[in-house]
């Protein structure tokens, strides 16, 4: 029987993943934090995440550009 002294970690919470996603996002994610999400997080969890924020930031991008185009009279 083998015992295993190593603490395993906590699981990352929503807002780390949140952070993590739109630090990737961005292009500034940080060694540590990438080596934390990679120990820590699970791929899943980073595609739900990372694909949600696509959706919201191409749907925000397209009521910019429909406002921009309302109020400019084009």
């Amino acid at each position: 029987m083998q015992v295993n002294n190593e603490q395993q970690e906590p699981p990352l919470r929503f807002i780390e993943l949140l952070q993590s996603v739109l630090a990737a996002a961005f292009g500034v994610q940080s060694g540590k934090n990438r080596s934390r999400d990679f120990s820590r997080g699970k791929p899943w969890q980073f595609i739900v995440i990372g694909l949600s924020f696509t959706g919201v930031f191409v749907l925000l991008l397209f009521v910019i550009v429909k406002l921009v185009l309302y109020f400019s009279g084009i």
